[in-house]
This record gives structure tokens, sequence and C-alpha cells, in this order.
């Protein structure tokens, strides 16, 4: 009989090398692929090394290369013109007589000047002096008190008109003569009211015309609601004392009158006409805001503002022995240059047709030829009234 320890010994023998061999089959296997192209091998020859045979490497199947696709090229869009800006004459030299526009104000004014002189450039009866003060007012006269400051400059400058753009620094605290009001209240603009038109008779008292500026629109909101407010302002002093009142409201605004940074200029193209704070003005603006008074300006300037402007040269007068000749033949004249309805040659005479008696001629023109003889010459050769064949001789 057995011992029972030994027969348990043999049993687990027997299953351990089930196992094993049942593992060594399944990790040997072969995949699907190379069972149905090899022969398959039984237990027996696994587990006593029956050699398998070699099989050739069967080469992979690469997939077919791809095309590259060429990315399509765009086409290169056109170079932009650039815009043809016209050409800026060449600033005329100016005369000793010529007029004087004075700009006072703040820095507003300041670059109002600025713009006036590129519109006056040309025109050599026209002088501009800009006397603004930057950071000036009405409001703070303990800082530069206009009212005392202008009576001054008329009389140095003597200018022929007076051009005036204040009030961008005015809202704050009203301080001079006895004031200390705070912006915005009713005393306040009661005052202000009383200050614009005071300032306004320093000019027109002296019957000099003057010209006033109101303020454009800013990119701050309350700075906007306070420049409709003083513009108001400025319209209703102004005009109460013989002044003009210009508004540029509309030229830096949209149509929704809201605040612009571009718009157009002078000629009509897109530019910009404020600077990245919302108040300043660029040259473009500058140059708008002179436009507005441009004409006003020429129109009380008179002929003075043209560029055409000539003054005669009265150092060098003709002799006596000169003044009394005889006068000479008159030349045979059949036609004329067309005359000009609006005389632009501003000569400078000063006497009247007719006023000395014309120079003796001895020799008769063509109209006292044909009234008192009956004679008159062939008319000139492609003239309308020329009816001679071609190739004939003028008689």
């Amino acid at each position: 009989m057995k011992h029972p320890a030994r027969a348990t010994k043999a049993t687990l023998r027997i299953v351990l090398t089930a196992f094993l061999a049942g593992v060594i089959a399944l990790g040997c296997l072969p995949n699907m692929a190379e069972a149905q192209e090899r022969p398959r091998r039984n237990l027996f020859d696994m587990l006593f090394g029956t050699p398998e045979p070699d099989y050739p490497d069967q080469p992979m199947e690469q997939p077919p290369p791809r095309r590259k696709v060429q990315p399509k090229k765009r086409p290169t869009p056109p170079p932009r013109q650039p815009v043809a800006q016209p050409e800026t004459p060449p600033p005329a030299e100016k005369l000793s007589d010529a007029k004087t526009i004075l700009v006072v104000g703040d820095f507003l004014a300041s670059g109002l000047a600025t713009g006036l002189e590129d519109a006056f450039s040309t025109s050599p009866g026209v002088v501009v002096q800009s006397r603004g003060n930057v950071a000036s007012g009405l409001v703070r006269q303990d800082y530069y008190n206009w009212p005392q400051q202008l009576p001054g400059m008329i009389d140095q400058l003597k200018p022929a008109m007076v051009v005036v753009m204040i009030g961008a620094n005015d809202r704050q605290q009203m301080i001079g003569d006895g004031l200390n009001e705070k912006y915005g209240t009713d005393p306040w603009f009661l005052a202000y009211e009383e200050r614009v038109q005071q300032f306004a008779k320093l000019v027109t008292s002296r019957h000099i015309p003057l010209l006033w500026i109101g303020l454009p629109s800013f990119g701050s909101d309350q700075l906007t609601a306070s420049a409709v407010k003083l513009n108001q302002i400025y319209q209703s002093q102004t005009t109460s004392v013989g002044g003009e009142f210009i508004d540029i409201w509309d030229g830096f605004t949209d149509q929704n009158g809201e605040f612009i940074v571009t718009g157009s200029d002078i000629n009509g193209q897109q530019v910009r006409l404020r600077t990245a704070d919302g108040v300043n003005l660029t040259a473009a603006g500058k140059r708008k805001v002179a436009f507005y008074l441009e004409k006003s300006a020429r129109r009380i300037l008179g002929d003075q503002a043209s560029p055409d402007i000539t003054r005669l040269d009265t150092s060098n007068p003709l002799p006596a022995q000169q003044a009394n000749l005889p006068g000479a033949e008159p030349e045979k004249i059949t036609r004329t240059q067309p005359m000009s309805l609006s005389d632009p040659d501003l000569d400078g005479g000063a006497q009247l047709l007719g006023s000395s008696p014309a120079p003796t001629i001895t020799t008769s023109s063509p109209r006292d030829l044909l009234v008192e003889k009956g004679l008159m010459d062939p008319a000139p050769v492609g003239r309308v009234d020329d009816y001679r064949l071609p190739g004939s001789v003028a008689r």
C-alpha cells in the first residue's frame, strides 16, 4: 500500500506539469494569420522539442505613398496707390504794411494760429500774430489776467481783426474779483457771462472786428457737456456786443453729434483730427479750425488777403520830361485778348478814366477809315469774316 503523502506529491506534479504545459501552449500559439499559413503543431511536438521549420518572413505590404498636396498660392493683392496730396505753394514774402490778425486764448488758440499761418501763407498782405497762453482762461485771473493783458497787445500790434478761442481750461472754480464760486452753479455761470462780455468789449469798443471761435467736442463726456454750455454763452455774449461767433462743432463730430478722432480734412480726405488724449488737435485739426473762420477773415481783410496782391514801387517815379512825351504812333490792332470782368490786376490806380486828356493821334484808326472814307482793311487770314478763296492774294 502506497503512502498517502507520496500519492499527493505525485498528483501535484501531474497537475503542475499539465498547468505549465497549458501556459506554454498558450504562449506559443501563433496568431490567426500565421495559423492559416503554417501547419499546426500538437502538444507532444511542443513538449519534446520537435524543431519548427523556418519560414521566410513575409514582407509587409507598404501603403502607397501619399501625394503631397501643394498649397494654393493666394494672389498677391495689388499695392495700394498713395493718395495724391495737393502741392503746397511756397510761403510768400510779407509786405511791410501787411494787416495783422491777432489770435488770443489758450492752447487751442495757439493751434488755431498755426492753422491760420498755413491758410494765409501765400497772402503777402496778411500776418498772423499768436499771443495765446497755454494754461490760461477767463476763470483764474489770479494766474493770467486777460482783461489786463489784451489792451496792451492791441496797442502794440494794431491788428486788423482779433480772433479769440478760449474756455478749454475754464471748467474749474472761479477765483478773482472777490469771487470764489464752484463750477456748475448759477452764480458761476452768471459771473462767467459777464467776464465773456467784458472781454469781447475790449475789442469791439475799439471798432476792431472780433471773431470768437467756439469749442469743439472732446473725448470726455463731461468736457463735451461743458463745451456745449460754454458755446451758448460765447455766442450770446459775443453777438450782443457786435462780434461774430463761429461754430466749429459739426467739423469734429459724427452725424449723431458724437466725438470723433478721425474725420475729413479741408480736402475731403479721412485723416486724424485729434490726439490720443481726446483734447488737443493734430496739424490737420488745427488747419480745419482755421478753415472755418477763413471765409469771414478774408471778407474782413478784403483785397489784402489776396495772394495776387502787388505793391507799386513809388521809389522810382518817371522823370518829368518822360511824362510830357508826345504820344507814339498807335499800332494797328486787328485782334485783342479777352478782358477780365473781375479786374484782378489791383494796380493801385487812383484816377478815373478821362481825368487826363488823351494823347494826340496823327493817324486814322480802322474805325475812322471805315466811318469817314468807307475803307476797311481786309480781314486777317483765318478770321470768321475772311471770305477769300485759298491761294488768292489780298488786295
